[in-house]
């Protein structure tokens, strides 16, 4: 990394900074948008492919009716108009991974518009003003081999077409004004938002790390008091919350640098890495550059009143406030439901194991706990454990009805990831129950009694605290499965 810095307070000082996303979702639609192609995630490169998604002559494309009805959706869900009438058109340009050497898109007709919502930081509303919502397809997938993963020292690249022509729904806003120094955390917010409303309506997993939901982030600076928006650049495809907060903040101090040295920003894309830097692309085109015309292959969309009122219908809760509603049933305090909304996934997975009978604060326990830990090792989202809300129910209740310890329910944990069968199955297998028989427990205390004779003699002098010693021996000796309370209930019976 060569680029010049300015410190990110003296930039806030002296520039305004407008930011505008442009965020790409593919829908969970069981086809492609013009075709019958599967959108399976994997499978064997370009065995998801036919004429049509492989752009060979003679081909024509069909609209994806439910993918038109999830752009609706989430226009919709995003305050958006619905276009009366609207159609595709042809973007043109060549990339290896675009087999018609165009793309069909919507340009200048969305089938959504002019809408907004509004995300919170630290306590402050900020309102995220939406300019469209259009559908487009996918690209495929360009795998650079040799040198860093990247273009740039490849012995040679390899096109997977597999992605081409999956639903892609683009949501654009118009320039974000008035956030200050908060803009990479509103920017990462407003990601956030839009994730947790694509899982909401079911139209997309909308997970980052596989490229379901990607954004390209684009930021300017201009001289405080000034009216004149100042050179952007877009930094494409990024696919974390976290990156999208340090690629905003990087780039806000790279152009901070170059203004206050008296250069230029250059217009371009530019490309985030992980290491914590952005990189120079291509030069960003203007829009004629892509020579958009009227898609021929493609009849107008023109959704009815009757069925945008169905859709409307349809939408679910407001993810802010099936948030808001949950904490309060659940009686969680803030810091409790901000564990919660920071670990992906886990406010769906405590409600389904709520509803399975077990209590909030138990359900929280596991899954933001030692369930978030092994999804975190394992490197996969935590809804992909090999483990059920119903299952984690039923764990928590061998807790609650003496059969586990915590410490026993991880071993548990263990046996059901390793597909053994139910926590049941799996304590009756590993043999993992508590045991709370008298005689079993009386003889391992008197053991340990008679191996710490000094101990012993302490507690029966009135030092109680000293009891912890010998618990923690018993339970030892009981490899975990004593019932701790009981072990101190036999000590003190021998030894006052």
């Amino acid at each position: 990394m060569t680029d010049e810095l300015m410190d990110y307070d003296e930039v806030m000082a002296r520039y305004d900074v407008v930011i505008g996303l442009e965020v790409h979702v593919e829908l969970d639609t069981a086809s492609k948008m013009w075709c019958g192609c599967t959108t399976a995630f994997g499978g064997d490169p370009n065995s998801h492919t036919c004429p049509v998604c492989l752009g060979l002559p003679g081909s024509l494309p069909v609209v994806n009716g439910e993918a038109v009805a999830s752009a609706i959706r989430i226009g919709l869900s995003l305050g958006c108009e619905v276009a009366e009438w609207c159609r595709f058109a042809r973007k043109n340009y060549f990339y290896p991974d675009m087999p018609k050497d165009y793309q069909l898109s919507q340009y200048d007709e969305p089938i959504c518009f002019e809408g907004g919502v509004d995300v919170e930081v630290d306590g402050q509303s900020y309102h995220i003003p939406v300019e469209r919502v259009h559908m487009e397809e996918d690209a495929g997938k360009n795998t650079h081999v040799g040198g860093l993963g990247r273009i740039q020292g490849a012995d040679h690249s390899l096109v997977d077409y597999n992605r081409a022509g999956v639903p892609l729904m683009e949501i654009v806003t118009h320039p974000i004004w008035g956030t200050g120094g908060k803009a990479p955390q509103v920017a990462r917010a407003y990601m956030s938002f839009l994730r947790d409303m694509m899982r909401a309506l079911k139209v997309s997993q909308a997970r980052m790390e596989r490229g379901n939901m990607r954004c390209d982030a684009n930021v300017s600076l201009m001289p405080k008091g000034s009216s004149e928006l100042g050179t952007r650049t877009e930094t494409k495809n990024v696919n974390s919350l976290r990156s999208v907060e340090a690629a905003l903040t990087y780039e806000i101090r790279r152009q901070g640098a170059i203004l206050g040295a008296g250069g230029r920003v250059r217009q371009e894309t530019r490309m985030w890495n992980e290491a914590g830097y952005t990189t120079a692309g291509r030069s960003k085109e203007q829009a004629e550059d892509y020579r958009y015309f009227p898609e021929p292959d493609l009849v107008p969309v023109a959704p009815s009143r009757e069925w945008v009122a169905e859709l409307r219908a349809s939408l679910p809760e407001e993810p802010g406030r099936r948030r808001a509603r949950l904490q309060g049933e659940w009686g969680f305090t803030d810091l409790e439901m901000r564990d919660v909304n920071g670990t992906e996934g886990a406010i769906d997975l405590i409600e389904a194991t709520v509803a399975a009978g077990a209590t909030s604060g138990a359900a929280r326990k596991w899954w933001c706990g030692e369930l978030a830990r092994r999804a975190n090792e394992a490197e996969i989202p935590l809804e992909e454990l090999a483990i059920t809300a119903h299952q984690v129910a039923e764990l928590q209740a061998l807790v609650d009805g003496g059969t586990l310890t915590d410490k026993l329910a991880r071993q548990v944990i263990d046996g059901v990831l390793a597909k053994e069968g139910t926590p049941g199955e799996v304590v009756e297998a590993r043999g993992l129950a508590v045991v709370s028989d008298d005689g079993a427990l009386g003889a391992a205390v008197d053991q340990v009694i008679a191996a710490n004779p000094d101990v012993a003699q302490k507690i029966r002098d009135g030092k109680v605290q000293a009891a912890g010693a010998l618990i923690g021996q018993v339970m030892k000796a009981m490899k975990g499965q004593a019932d701790a309370a009981k072990v101190r209930e036999i000590i003190m019976g021998k030894l006052s």
